[in-house]
């Protein structure tokens, strides 16, 4: 962790163009490194011991959410809400509460008049959060503030760092800063399970964890230069097949709206065709939920299962 706290402090100072070749160049080493482990590990799949199905029986659980890390993220958050709404589907989207811009409360009404979720993303997004206890700490301060006044129950950090222990700080029903498998983030020990699961605190209290289970389209993209939209296809296919959560986060930021996409955006037209996928497939068999709903029916699921407070003690020693 101190190598890449070391990174993110020098970051600003190196050009982007320098570190997206960098990020490419090592990553085409891990891909080659994890076909066992990614996009699909067999491992992550084991049921938990409180699993009794989805609500209504549905096969899977499958869920959407983004993150906004920028001014240009900011400004197609509207226009990648409307595009979802067209295909009957709702989202979560995650604001940096003290980046480089301010969420006006337009948007944000927006999205929760339309049935949208709003959470809460990371503190400052750049890579900071994690530097010390005492960081997180005075940052945890700040993020429980802007939760309470954004009536947001959800979090995930900045690159995907997470620390469970210190996460318990955070007044959120659920954070979403894990993965089942992921080589190609900095911080890449998976979570190794396609479910939610719970984190207790020591008063009885907690917190669900929702880790992403399909690639990231910074990824995809941007770093390992996918052209199709044939990995979210795949392991969506696989996830239902378990009947496990297919989360994934897509950014705004990196979606190219009527242009030619840049070596950092990739056509629109792929994100729409993967949710044609998902509505025309899976549109009667898959449960379409946001992230609080998902951790809202894990936390009840275990308690039942489980029997209460004991109950979530013990599965909170044997997850996964």
């Amino acid at each position: 962790m101190k190598l890449l706290n070391l990174y993110y402090f020098v970051k600003p100072a190196i050009p982007h163009h320098l570190r997206l070749a960098l990020r490419r160049r090592i990553a085409q080493r891990k891909r080659a490194r994890s076909r066992d482990v990614w996009p699909i590990n067999p491992a992550v799949a084991a049921k938990p011991d409180w699993w009794r199905g989805w609500p209504e029986q549905k096969q899977f659980a499958f869920v959407l959410t983004h993150d906004v890390e920028g001014q240009k993220g900011l400004d197609q958050c509207k226009r990648l809400a409307e595009l979802e709404m067209e295909h009957g589907v709702r989202s979560s989207f995650n604001f940096v509460p003290e980046g480089e811009y301010d969420t006006p409360s337009w948007l944000r009404e927006f999205l929760i008049k339309n049935e949208f979720e709003i959470g809460v993303h990371d503190l400052h997004h750049d890579g900071s959060l994690y530097r010390s206890k005492e960081d997180f700490s005075r940052a945890a301060k700040r993020i429980n503030m802007h939760l309470e006044r954004w009536r947001a129950v959800g979090f995930r950090s900045a690159f995907m760092f997470h620390n469970l222990e210190w996460l318990k700080q955070l007044n959120v029903e659920y954070d979403a800063s894990t993965f089942d498998t992921d080589p190609f983030e900095p911080q890449n020990d998976g979570a190794n399970t396609i479910f939610p699961f719970w984190v207790q605190r020591e008063d009885g209290t907690g917190y669900v964890e929702l880790p992403y289970s399909l690639a990231q389209d910074s990824t995809m993209y941007l770093v390992l230069g996918e052209k199709t939209n044939d990995i979210w296809k795949k392991k969506l296919d696989w996830v239902a097949e378990q009947g496990g959560l297919a989360l994934m986060n897509v950014h705004p930021d990196y979606i190219a709206f009527d242009k030619e996409p840049s070596r950092s955006e990739f056509p629109v037209e792929l994100y729409k065709d993967f949710l044609d996928y998902v509505t025309v497939r899976f549109g009667r068999t898959a449960w379409h939920a946001l992230p609080r709903q998902v951790a809202q029916f894990t936390r009840d699921a275990v308690s039942s299962s489980l029997q209460g407070v004991n109950g979530i003690n013990a599965y909170a020693e044997n997850r996964p």
